[in-house]
């Protein structure tokens, strides 16, 4: 007798579809996302920082061996010795950057204080302001009020001033008074002998008395005794147009602006 056969057992799996691959697009456009937010939050976060911090980071990217160079902390932000900046910033720059923002700082004030004199010349003193010349210099501001032929800031041969030189002055010493800048005044004539018929008084003395003369209306109408450094008579030593030494140009008052590096501006 035949044995009995075996039920056959069919188990039916159910097969999972399979996705297809979405490729990686995402991944890059992800990246540039990622890349977008960085440069974003850097942009803000140095808007948030003051001149130094940006002048140092501009300068890194100029020169980033200066950086290498002062590896270990030594070039940090001013004010920094410990590698920390004022604000709890970690200092990255380099004495170099910070001495060149303190340059640029300055030459900022004292390129404002010559603009302001310009346009309050201009409209207080139309009719001799061809007569006062501003410049900004290495020096520091310059401000040269030269003679003319048939007029002057003083009476002729003296270091009486005129009421017109004292209103000048005043106006000038008002914008220089809100400055830290230290203040040197310089008298200087032409070369004609002085003729005043005193053979003890010369272009030496006259050059410094007028020099002294402008100090004091400054030193009365706004600047600091503080700041004056320096009231000097140089005669006709230096000539303003040299090529022609009796030129009534050559007899000027100068005033000197010395430039101040440490970036105060006492505003």
């Amino acid at each position: 007798m035949a044995a009995p056969k075996e039920p056959v057992i069919i188990v039916r799996k159910k097969g999972h579809h399979r996705h297809g691959h979405h490729g990686g697009a995402w991944k890059v456009a992800y990246a540039d996302f990622v890349t977008a937010m960085m440069a974003f939050f850097l942009v803000m976060w140095l808007v948030a920082q003051g001149p130094d911090v940006r002048m140092s980071v501009a300068a890194y990217f100029r020169d980033p061996g200066a950086f290498a160079a002062n590896a270990g902390g030594k070039g940090v932000l001013p004010g920094s010795a410990s590698g920390v900046a004022g604000g709890g910033q970690p200092g990255i720059a380099p004495t170099r950057a910070a001495s060149e923002t303190d340059i640029e700082r300055a030459k900022a004030a004292l390129e404002r204080a010559a603009e302001h004199l310009r346009q309050a010349i201009q409209l207080k003193f139309a009719d001799i302001q061809h007569r006062i010349e501003i410049t900004v210099t290495d020096e520091g501001l310059r401000i040269e009020l030269s003679e003319a032929p048939d007029d002057g800031f003083f009476s002729s041969g003296s270091a009486q001033m005129k009421p017109e030189t004292e209103a000048l002055l005043t106006v000038i010493a008002q914008e220089l008074g809100q400055l830290a800048n230290h203040v040197a005044v310089e008298g200087h004539t032409d070369s004609v002998p002085y003729a005043g018929g005193n053979a003890q008084y010369s272009n030496w003395e006259l050059s410094t008395d007028r020099a002294n003369a402008a100090r004091r209306v400054l030193e009365r109408t706004g600047v600091r005794g503080t700041q004056l450094e320096g009231v000097r008579g140089y005669a006709a030593t230096r000539p303003r147009l040299p090529d022609t030494p009796t030129d009534a140009r050559n007899r000027r008052i100068s005033i000197i602006v010395r430039r101040d590096d440490s970036g105060g501006e006492g505003r």
